[in-house]
């Protein structure tokens, strides 16, 4: 199939998924031009706010695909992805990103992610989330763990 092809999917599923109950969003991850998954957004239909388009789709893909590691895959998406699913996007490792609409589009119908990407840049101090380290010298443990496992799997 053509990038545009796969594209016409995603913005497909969005339109569907809003006829269903969702989120205006949907997502295809392909390989070679064959789509491996695809993803709706279902947050409200579902109660998970982790339930993106992207990250249905990255999680689909992942399970079908029997790894974590998406490299050689593409995701289309019909809006330019959230702080959430950029993030998803870069974990999986895939190749390729496109998108439909962009996150000015989603800002004019209520998804506007801007203040995130605004904390982001902020001190943890500064953030609207309060958030306090809280046993370090506990928690190090398992990172101290994890540095010597001999047989672990990065990722």
């Amino acid at each position: 199939m053509s990038r545009e092809e796969l594209m016409r999917i995603a913005i497909r599923l969005s339109e569907e998924n809003v006829a269903a109950g969702g989120g205006p969003f949907g997502a295809v991850i392909a390989r070679d031009g064959r789509v491996v998954a695809t993803g709706a957004n279902r947050v409200t239909p579902d109660c998970d706010p982790t339930a993106h388009a992207e990250v249905s789709a990255i999680r689909a893909a992942a399970k079908k695909l029997g790894t974590f590691d998406l490299s050689g895959c593409e995701i289309y998406t019909s809006c330019e992805p959230c702080p959430m699913c950029l993030g998803a996007i870069y974990w999986a490792r895939l190749d390729r990103m496109y998108y439909g609409n962009d996150k000015h589009d989603a800002a004019r119908i209520g998804f506007d992610d801007a203040f995130i990407y605004r904390e982001l840049s902020l001190k943890p101090a500064d953030r609207k989330l309060k958030s306090a380290v809280l046993l370090p010298e506990e928690a190090i443990a398992a990172f101290e763990t994890w540095e010597a496992k001999s047989d672990k799997v990065e990722y």
